[in-house]
């Protein structure tokens, strides 16, 4: 599912994790990929929220071949140490080729990307909140959309 169909589906959980994803200004995450039977892979990336897609743009390097390959990943938004509740999705990732989406995700991103970055847009199998207003409190409050 696209971005805009987790909002429809489940508009707290969408909104909590938007807020997550973006709790230092931009938007970052740690991108997980796999390639195979390897072990995966964990980056940092910018993320961003655009017309309706959740999208990155990546370098030629591992995880832009693990996505060129096989296309999993997951997503874990930073996590803040003073209320530590986090956002996971799961799914896959479809390389965009349309002009004009690129144009519009650029648009929006927090630094110039020339033609080596390859945009992606992250399709959503799952997500998972575990919402925990301090360090203190355990177990999180988790709420979940599909098979994170």
């Amino acid at each position: 599912m696209r971005w805009s169909e987790l909002e429809a589906e489940a508009p707290e959980l969408a909104a909590a994790g938007r807020h997550l994803l973006y709790q230092l200004g931009e938007g970052w995450a740690l991108l997980a990929t796999v390639a195979g039977d390897a072990a995966p892979r964990i980056h940092p990336v910018n993320v961003g929220v655009v017309d309706g897609g959740l999208y990155t743009f990546i370098l030629p390097s591992a995880k832009l071949r693990d996505l060129a390959t096989d296309g999993r990943a997951a997503l874990h938004a930073h996590v803040d140490p003073r209320s530590p509740s986090e956002f996971m999705i799961r799914g896959r990732a479809r390389g965009v080729d349309d002009d004009l989406t690129r144009e519009k995700v650029a648009a929006s991103w927090p630094f110039m990307v020339d033609e080596s970055y390859r945009l992606y847009e992250l399709e959503i199998d799952g997500a998972l909140l575990g919402q925990r207003d301090d360090p203190d409190e355990w177990p999180p409050r988790y709420r979940r959309l599909g098979r994170p």
